[in-house]
């Protein structure tokens, strides 16, 4: 299949096709997948101009096996990537399995820190890489899926970097203690944020990935959206669904009515509790069946009038893991039905095999009670499939809270699967529970099921990927181009009174921690110099008086304003106020901004003339943004009839009087100066007063973000590199 740069294709690129290959007598067959991925991308992969690539789940060593498979994948609009035995052991089977797939779950006892199997899996995403730059353009959406392949959208975006790329995780994200103990934890955040769009399946986890981010990289964000090497990446919850109308019909067809029947028949009108789970330590289920067990003992009453159908699929039979979970499982089995089994009645039928669609519609169909109880688990469709398949509007789901689907179906009856005690008392409360509330709880739980079908959570995702684009479209749609550029100095060449207006942090240096380390470099200092000469040249700062004075005031011709507008210096002169002020009020401020500082460690008080900041750069964010927040409110009461302003900048609060702003200073130096060329560079909130003023001139916003300037740059780099151009110009 090759590269195709007229149609703007989609791309679904996950660790399995949605087709398993298998080699029998002599040839190669194709068998469907009844995933949950696969059936959730159904309705976009039926698109004509969609293309899945993936592993087709064997190992292939002749390379004419690999030319047949390939061509018969392509005809079915899929691409193999064909992994060796070391690549499964190490990365599949290894790293993302004894890694990844424990720690996200919050079994940290059982996960593996092995470099050789990370090193595997980088290689393996390499590997899916090449195969996807073998087939794709820029024009091609990407939708990258699971923890097999958190390092792909990184590696993607590299070189396609216009291209739409979203990532989805279909396991939990842990939270940031848990995180911050894998030792390649930086190099995974930064593979997920190439992609423009990341989707988890509760805000939960889209909460701990933010913090993750924000603590490891120190990248703030605001609401769900970050910026990462000057791009907007937008990070929300997709819970996926389920193919609703094939649940709730699938008990209807005459198989699935004839093996409900059957197993009527041997129950003797026993109610029925339903376990379904692939074998896996995060399932919860030796706890499931010692609450089982603890309410036959507590619940004598229901002995021999309930029973257990207990169905474990098998899985990763080969971790020595998952085998100690199959032998406790056969000895709690085995002991529970010996001690309470009779003549007429098995307390629990196991089962350890999986069953296809129709018997699972009829399991879905007998079932009184849904037990499903993970200790950990991204979301769990089976719950949502056996609400779907209950047509008489009767039955209960007993649900962890641990699942992802219990952020949506918070009318089942929810246990904490940790509290043996609380398991038992959720069965009690399922089997006892009438007629009328159980169908009240389903209708309810029905509703949000056929409303957010696994179509709608594709498309769900797919159209927010298209938003994130058209959102970086309309930021890119300013930015300074060539065209823009040449147009500037067009006008910077025919103009006879020029005036620039330079912010310093965050426009010409980067921010520092220490805002002390943010000083002026040696080529900074020659290109404002140089500017100087031929211009007017304004620097209007946040920092104090004192700082400006001694990092500029050396600068010939260089005009300086401080504290936003409150002092202000021409070249080589004495500093003036705006107007008369009083700094009385920090008597009553600053005792306040004391006190937070010593409930935040890492924050600080930088007082000025006529104005108090308090900083929080240095503190833990999601500690700084809360005290910030508790601080502003406190500061709002108390400003009332003092006169003051609360200014909120890149994580500092400052206190000043009321009517001081860049944009009135820069007003004043425009009426003495009338030029006819403006130029403006800016970087945060206070500069946007700057921008108002001058509307109709050249006004430059340096970063992302709403603004009211007329264009914009990435990164200070990209002032400096205008500011050589101008100074390159003839005078």
């Amino acid at each position: 299949m090759e590269k195709n740069n007229n149609n703007r294709r989609i791309f679904i690129v996950s660790n399995r096709l949605p087709v398993t290959v298998k080699q029998k007598n002599g040839s190669f067959e194709m068998t469907p997948s009844v995933g949950g991925l696969a059936t959730g991308l159904k309705s976009i992969f039926e698109q004509k101009n969609c293309i899945w690539i993936g592993w087709p789940g064997l190992t292939v060593h002749s390379e004419a096996d690999k030319k047949s498979i390939t061509a018969e994948l392509e005809k079915l609009r899929m691409i193999p990537v064909f992994l060796n035995t070391q690549e499964i052991k190490k990365s599949y089977e290894g790293f993302c399995n004894v890694t990844i797939w424990p720690l996200f779950h919050y079994f940290t006892q059982y996960t593996d820190y092995d470099t050789r199997m990370w090193s595997v899996y980088k290689r393996v995403n390499q590997k899916f890489y090449k195969q996807l730059d073998s087939v794709i353009t820029e024009k091609d959406i990407i939708w990258i899926h699971d923890y097999h392949l958190m390092l792909l959208p990184g590696i993607v975006r590299k070189k396609y970097t216009l291209s739409a790329i979203g990532f989805f995780l279909h396991i939990p994200f842990p939270s940031y203690e848990v995180y911050r103990t894998l030792p390649w934890r930086k190099e995974i955040l930064n593979g997920i944020l190439g992609a423009d769009l990341v989707g988890f399946h509760t805000f939960d986890y889209a909460r701990h990935f933010l913090s993750a981010v924000n603590r490891l990289l120190d990248i703030d964000y605001i609401s769900n959206q970050l910026v990462y090497r000057q791009r907007a990446i937008k990070v929300d919850s997709f819970p996926l669904g389920i193919d609703y109308e094939t649940y709730a019909g699938g008990g209807r067809s005459s198989k699935a009515q004839k093996i409900l029947a059957k197993y009527k028949r041997s129950l003797n009108n026993y109610k029925v509790i339903l376990s379904v789970d692939r074998l896996d330590y995060s399932k919860g289920i030796i706890n499931r069946l010692k609450a089982y067990q603890l309410f036959l003992k507590i619940f004598p009453e229901y002995r021999e009038k309930v029973t257990l159908f207990l169905i474990v699929v098998p899985s990763r039979s080969k971790v020595p893991q998952y085998q100690q979970i199959k032998v406790e499982i056969d000895k709690t089995v085995g002991e529970i039905n010996g001690k309470y089994n009779t003549i007429g009645w098995t307390p629990i039928h196991y089962y350890y095999r999986s069953f296809n669609f129709e018997h699972l519609s009829a399991f879905y169909q007998l079932a009184d009670v849904a037990l499903i109880t993970p200790l950990r688990d991204g979301m769990n469709l089976v719950a949502k499939e056996y609400v779907a398949s209950r047509n008489e509007k009767a039955g209960v789901l007993v649900l962890s809270e641990m699942a992802g689907a219990a952020a949506e179906l918070d009318e089942a009856v929810i246990i904490n699967p940790n509290n043996i005690m609380d398991i038992t008392e959720g069965i009690n409360t399922a089997l006892n529970m009438p007629q009328k509330e159980q169908c009240e709880r389903l209708i309810s739980m029905q509703k949000k099921i056929k409303r957010y079908t696994n179509q709608y959570w594709a498309k769900d995702f797919f159209d927010r990927l298209i938003d994130v684009k058209n959102l970086q479209s309309s930021m890119e749609a300013k930015i300074v181009d060539q065209q823009t550029l040449d147009m500037l100095l067009q006008k910077y060449r025919s103009a006879e009174r020029r005036l620039v207006i330079l912010d310093y942090d965050g426009t010409l240096v980067h921010f520092s921690k220490d805002p002390q380390k943010a000083s002026p470099d040696r080529t900074l200092l020659r290109l404002i110099q140089t500017l100087a000469q031929n211009n007017h040249l304004i620097i209007v700062s946040g920092r104090d008086k004192e700082t400006l004075e001694k990092w500029l005031g050396k600068l010939d011709n260089v005009n300086l304003i401080a504290e936003h507008g409150a002092w202000s210096r021409d070249a080589h002169g004495d500093w003036h106020l705006i107007e008369p002020m009083s700094d009385e009020w920090k008597r009553e401020i600053r005792p306040v901004m004391d006190f937070y500082v010593s409930r935040t460690p890492g924050s600080f008080i930088e007082e000025k003339d006529y104005s108090l900041v308090w900083h929080y750069r240095k503190t833990t964010s999601e500690l700084g943004k809360i005290r910030m927040r508790e601080l502003t409110e406190t500061l709002r009461y108390l400003v009332v009839g003092l006169k003051l302003q609360i200014l909120e900048g890149n994580k500092v609060i400052e206190v000043k009087n009321v009517g001081i702003n860049k944009g009135r200073a820069v007003s004043k130096w425009i009426q003495r100066i009338t030029p006819d060329f403006i130029l403006a560079f800016g970087d945060d909130k206070t500069d946007e007063d700057i921008f108002n003023e001058i509307s109709d001139q050249f006004t430059i916003k340096v970063g992302i973000g709403t603004t009211a300037a007329n264009y914009r740059v990435k990164a200070p780099e990209d002032v400096r590199q205008i500011i050589e151009k101008l100074i390159g110009e003839p005078a």
